[in-house]
């Protein structure tokens, strides 16, 4: 549960990131950047901002930010009827952004979660510059996070079934209860 006031300054905030990384946004683009908290109502520490550019029942485009350590909860896209999940290539537009994946564990620039070792068991590290990119198959369990100066990332993909999502911490809610 995040307040109306917290969710407009991060929103703000990421906008600026947003195009201080050279992106522009249009007055209808800037109204349709929310946040996630993941019910933990932790948003600068655990949470992202999200700007979906569009989605169509084929693929979608989203910008994503991430404040300064920010980071999005470990989490995958899963199997939804006969469709593998959702495919998605993330590019690094500015800031420091460091993805976590199957692999050795290579965590270097990026830290846990205080107290939440056990939710964030990709520990391959892999450290994204702007214009890198990361695909990312189906059910590929995956969490990333932001450095000093945050992140702006965009996000395409196959169609988009994010709050069928499924995440290692068991006290995530998908939904962002907002309150005033």
């Amino acid at each position: 549960m995040i307040t109306r006031k917290e969710l407009d300054e991060v929103c703000k905030t990421s906008i600026d990131m947003i195009e201080a990384a050279g992106i522009e946004l249009t007055d209808a683009d800037k109204e349709k950047i929310t946040a996630a908290d993941f019910g933990l109502s932790q948003l600068k520490k655990e949470g992202i901002q999200i700007l979906t550019l569009f989605a169509t029942d084929r693929m979608a485009a989203k910008i994503l930010v991430l404040l300064p350590f920010q980071t999005e909860p470990e989490h995958w896209h899963p199997p939804v009827g006969d469709d593998p999940g959702k495919e998605e290539i993330i590019r690094a537009v500015s800031g420091e952004l460091y993805f976590y994946i199957p692999g050795d564990d290579t965590l270097e620039k990026g830290f846990l979660v205080e107290g939440k070792q056990d939710c964030y068991t990709m520990r391959h590290e892999v450290d994204l510059a702007p214009g890198d990119q990361l695909i990312l198959s189906p059910g590929t369990k995956h969490w990333f996070q932001a450095g000093p100066s945050g992140a702006v990332m965009y996000s395409f993909s196959t169609t988009v079934r994010d709050i069928l999502d499924q995440f290692t911490d068991p006290n995530i809610v998908r939904e962002t209860k907002i309150i005033d």
